[in-house]
């Protein structure tokens, strides 16, 4: 089994998933952050692609970098200056070659994560 990475983002102030959010992918290596691609979130909160697809998967250290306060400025979430949440970064290990699904439950003052399945 080749390792593949996904991600789905939910909004748990409006009970919704968040559509239309930005996720950028980086690779950690040492000192260096190489960015490997940028998706956008569709309506069920999910990218249409996988964001590490198999035939890239290589295990190591990864960041996804998750535009939230973007996309609370698109829904219309009251603004704050600066806003509480803005750009979320989330690093992880990937150690094995296995499907790592890394989600995000997102409101405009708290996030959390977990590897999922």
């Amino acid at each position: 089994m080749s390792g593949y990475l996904t991600t789905h983002v939910l909004d748990t102030a409006r009970g919704c998933p968040a559509q239309g959010m930005k996720i950028d992918l980086y690779r950690i290596e040492g000192e260096a952050r190489t960015h490997l691609r940028s998706l956008v979130t569709n309506a069920d909160g999910r990218t249409d692609a996988q964001i590490l697809p198999k035939e890239e998967f290589a295990i190591g250290t990864y960041e996804l970098v998750f535009h939230a306060g973007d996309y609370l400025d698109a829904c219309g979430t009251p603004p704050e200056e600066p806003r509480f949440l803005d750009v979320v970064p989330l690093r992880f290990g990937m150690s094995e070659a296995a499907h790592y699904h890394v989600p995000l439950l997102l409101s405009p003052f708290g996030y959390s994560t977990y590897r999922g399945s």
